[in-house]
């Protein structure tokens, strides 16, 4: 571990102590909103530069342009993988960057800091309640609302996906909003959206048309490769694998590719990689299902709307389980591989 990883590990731990207790609860004489049309101005917090953390936001800035169609949107986040993902967004006026190693940027970091006091906002929102640094950027900003997505009993009794990553700040913002007069929203919460448009869809096609043999068949794409303990032996996903070749013999089958270039499945289906995020997922898009265990590439596969089956042994289901429609998370340490198998036939015959 060099110097620069070990300071970070401490100004989390510092910041965790600092903004434990920081919540609405003591700032919650907040004035009703009489006009929704008044707010114009909206910052969202999450510094956080993971792929899959920043796709889970997605459907709380569907919700904010839903709820206040004339604000304009700023974005206070951590590397630059939100102007990628937010290039076709309405509403998004601005991306606050701040530089992934901050001590190494130490200028930057704090100017960019400042950025989010100077500006005057009629609301911010922190994405995470477990983020130290969302809750400190939500008390730091220049705001007369403040959103720091505390937890709500009663809303995680009344809604069982209450606790997902994706949905959890959408019941805050809803909650928040009520207690100021702006009336709930009752539709379902946005799914994760990469927003593709018609020209990067045509492109996946063409690049899938490059990989497969039978253009007339359905593809099922794979991804093998996970972090730490949450990627599959070799051994189980080659199980799999000859399993799905048997049940799914009229289907195509594809593996996308992480950057170490790992096939758990020792190259034995077509393979791409992009270290394009938006062509990998306009890939995707064309696939009929995408398997895959917890990673940024499976939240990915769910933001282009294809059907995502993400296998989970270690981390928390309910709150990282993929969502869109059609879309699940199977604990693989109970259901077996022709359990799994059964599984993504039901998805298929929708």
């Amino acid at each position: 571990m060099d110097f620069f990883n070990e300071i970070n590990i401490i100004r989390r731990r510092i910041t965790h102590r600092v903004t434990k207790n920081i919540s609405n609860s003591s700032d919650n004489n907040f004035p009703s909103i009489d006009n929704r049309e008044d707010i114009k101005k909206i910052l969202i917090c999450r510094p956080n530069h993971r792929l899959g953390n920043q796709l889970l936001m997605t459907p709380l800035v569907q919700e904010v342009i839903n709820t206040f169609p004339n604000s304009k949107i700023d974005l206070f986040v951590k590397g630059n993988l939100s102007t990628i993902i937010y290039k076709n967004y309405p509403n998004i006026d601005k991306i606050i960057q701040l530089p992934k190693k901050p001590f190494k940027n130490l200028i930057q970091y704090l100017f960019t800091w400042l950025s989010i006091r100077k500006k005057r906002y009629d609301i911010v929102i922190n994405v995470d309640k477990d983020s130290s640094s969302g809750r400190l950027s939500t008390k730091f900003a220049n705001s007369a609302y403040r959103i720091f997505d505390d937890e709500n009993e009663y809303f995680n009794l009344k809604y069982k996906d209450y606790k997902h990553l994706a949905k959890h700040p959408v019941y805050s913002l809803r909650i928040f909003l009520s207690t100021i007069g702006v009336a709930n929203v009752k539709k379902v919460i946005p799914s994760l959206d990469l927003k593709l448009n018609s020209e990067e869809i045509a492109e996946g096609k063409k690049i899938l048309n490059q990989l497969i043999v039978n253009k007339e068949q359905k593809t099922i794409c794979l991804f093998t490769y996970a972090t730490g303990n949450k990627c599959y032996s070799e051994l189980w996903w080659m199980e799999l694998l000859e399993k799905l070749k048997k049940e799914f013999e009229n289907f195509n089958i594809i593996e996308v590719l992480p950057v170490e270039n790992v096939s758990q499945i020792a190259f034995k289906a077509p393979t791409f990689y992009s270290n394009d995020i938006r062509q990998m997922g306009s890939l995707i898009a064309n696939t009929a299902i995408f398997i895959s265990a917890d990673s940024g590439i499976m939240h990915l596969a769910s933001s282009v709307q294809t059907p995502t089956v993400g296998l989970f042994s270690v981390t928390d289901l309910d709150k990282y389980q993929p969502y869109n429609k059609n879309s699940l998370g199977l604990n693989t340490n109970i259901l077996s591989t022709n359990e799994i198998v059964k599984k993504i036939d039901a998805i298929i015959r929708k």
